[in-house]
């Protein structure tokens, strides 16, 4: 397999010092980074000046960084054509646990940066380790998804989601290098590598660079895992296979948005499994729809290279579990809602008609990982939670969360015969969303705040699931649930479900300010909100409130307490036991 690690890439960050004098050195990885010995990272020291190589002195534990890797590194005079100069030496690793003080000195310049350098226990734990994120999931998500999927009754819920039994327990911080408040990109990435990274970023560290891809790289899971065991790699979502949350298994760029690199990048480390949307990034720019540059057709790659290819629900049903190697693309974009999909009659899901559920895509790759006797991981993504709470669409979020939680359950019933896997459900960032109480139709007068119960005039809603598919029959009953984000632009609340398609909140106008979309301004009894973010922002925003991650399984009981989210990824490696050099299996 050809390494990441030959690859060039690097990150922007301005490192905050609470003395509030500036350093004339900046050290990547930062202070206080995290890493396993073995792990694969990028050295860089960026000056803030042109210096002289030869009288640059870097000490690894007081030892001559030379000494301590014995690989060629590049002294850049001016970095970037600017008056700055860096120094980076790639691909490098710590083989031995603990403390490591590095110390750079540039003439009367000092700087110093302190890791920790962490062993996985000798004995692997579990065989397979499956994760799931539900993208931008919070508390109220999970509650609203109980009360419509499984009842409530005089207080007590009526059933419990399979992501409630899940045993071990923990908060997970979620905020970035650069800023208290994240994206999914920095936050999955600290998932993926065990380094924090900036808002944007995808497994790499913040550096002034200017090319996106010449960033300092973290080796991610992905690529650990291919490079050092005989265990297989899945990434399965419903969103574009290069949006954050999925691309971060494998990726390494300042700027999220670099998707038609990021597919280059999947295929350098070729998972096994890879089930999602986003097919206009893997097609050459001389077929209808792509949106690339170039005249690459990655799909004709993976096929050259063993995959089998499946476009559709009805493909994947059929051909999809025979596989050794599967690559499926259901949607040039991101796939469509499961509330669209399954249960509304619109127009939303009609250019693509046939799209799997996350719930099938996730059985699929777990009947094709579970052939490797080596185990697996499997990274399974609702990205669609997030994708709809952005425009303060909560029934579509709902849903999407109930789908998650049922491809959940199906990962609890592989788990029943395969105890040595772990399963861990947990989200990157959370948003501001909360239930208040519930919203009649039948109480009298059009004014629909009025319609709004709170205490004890809220009582319950009346979703029904007849047909016990785990969803609510019906989004528009008379009595709802009554909920709203805490951020948000301009818009016009209308207390109903969005039958049609996802809410639009807000619009732009001439000024490129963004605006209450008029088109539910006429809504019987909708509301103008005005709104709490600035003008610039068209949908609401991640909160940094902290995460709930849960767990089960083999080395499951390590999720506890508070979490910085980098370590996560310390439990995934402990459990799989990747710390002890090349592992086979």
């Amino acid at each position: 397999m050809k390494a990441r690690w030959l690859l060039p890439i690097t990150f922007a960050l301005t490192p905050v010092f609470f003395t509030g004098s500036a350093f004339a050195q900046t050290i990547y990885p930062i202070d206080r980074a995290t890493m396993l010995t073995g792990g694969k990272f990028d050295f860089k020291v960026e000056f803030d000046e042109v210096v002289n190589p030869d009288g640059i002195k870097i000490l690894v534990n007081g030892a001559d960084y030379k000494q301590v890797w014995n690989q060629t590194e590049e002294f850049i005079k001016n970095e970037d054509g600017k008056n700055v100069s860096a120094l980076v030496v790639k691909n490098v690793d710590l083989t031995a646990p603990g403390e490591y003080k590095i110390e750079v000195s540039s003439g009367d310049n000092k700087s110093s940066v302190n890791w920790n350098v962490y062993q996985t226990p000798e004995k692997r734990q579990a065989k397979n380790v499956i994760l799931f994120i539900g993208d931008g999931l919070s508390v109220a998500h999970r509650t609203g998804a109980r009360i419509l999927s499984k009842g409530i009754t005089e207080g007590k819920a009526n059933g419990r989601l399979a992501i409630d039994d899940l045993p071990n327990m923990a908060f997970i911080g979620t905020s970035s290098t650069d800023s208290i408040a994240a994206d999914s990109a920095n936050t999955m990435s600290a998932y993926m590598t065990g380094h924090k990274s900036g808002v944007n970023a995808l497994g790499v560290y913040v550096s002034r660079a200017e090319n996106s891809l010449n960033h300092p790289k973290q080796e991610t899971l992905g690529e650990l895992i291919k490079r050092t065991t005989k265990m297989s790699v899945g990434i399965v979502s419903d969103a574009e296979l290069e949006d954050a949350t999925p691309a971060a298994v494998v990726s390494h760029t300042r700027r999220r948005a670099d998707k038609a690199e990021i597919v280059g990048m999947l295929y350098d480390v070729k998972p096994d499994v890879i089930l999602g949307g986003g097919s206009a990034y893997f097609l050459p720019s001389t077929t209808p729809g792509s949106k690339r540059k170039d005249d690459i057709n990655y799909i004709k790659r993976f096929q050259q290279d063993g995959y089998q290819l499946v476009t559709d629900a009805t493909s994947l049903k059929r051909d999809g579990a025979k596989a050794d190697k599967l690559l499926g693309l259901f949607h040039t974009g991101n796939m469509d809602d499961v509330l669209d999909r399954r249960f509304l009659n619109n127009d939303v899901a009609k250019k693509f008609p046939d799209q799997p559920d996350l719930t099938e895509m996730t059985q699929t790759a777990l009947d094709v990982l579970a052939k490797n006797d080596n185990g697996f991981f499997l990274m399974v993504e609702s990205a669609l939670i997030d994708k709809t709470s952005h425009p303060l669409d909560w029934e579509r979020a709902i849903y999407n969360t109930i789908m998650l939680d049922r491809s959940v359950a199906i990962a609890k019933k592989f788990a029943e015969t395969h105890p040595d896997t772990m399963i861990i459900v947990t989200g990157d960032h959370t948003h501001g969303i909360s239930i208040i109480g519930t919203v009649d139709d039948n109480k009298p007068g059009t004014d629909m705040r009025e319609k709004v119960g709170v205490y004890e005039t809220a009582g319950y809603p009346n979703y029904q699931d007849a047909n016990a598919d785990g969803y609510p029959d019906k989004v528009d009953v008379t009595k709802r649930l009554a909920v709203f984000f805490n951020n948000f632009p301009d818009y016009y609340e209308t207390f109903r479900p969005k039958l049609e398609g996802r809410f639009v909140p807000a619009i732009q106008n001439e000024k490129g300010q963004y605006i209450a979309n008029a088109a539910y301004k006429d809504i019987p009894g909708a509301v103008l909100r005005t709104g709490n973010l600035p003008r610039s922002a068209d949908t609401g925003v991640h909160s940094v409130d902290d995460m709930v991650v849960q767990a089960s399984g083999p080395g499951s009981e390590r999720i506890r307490g508070y979490m910085d989210n980098t370590e996560i990824f310390r439990v995934i490696a402990d459990a799989l036991s990747l710390g002890h050099g090349n592992r086979q299996g």
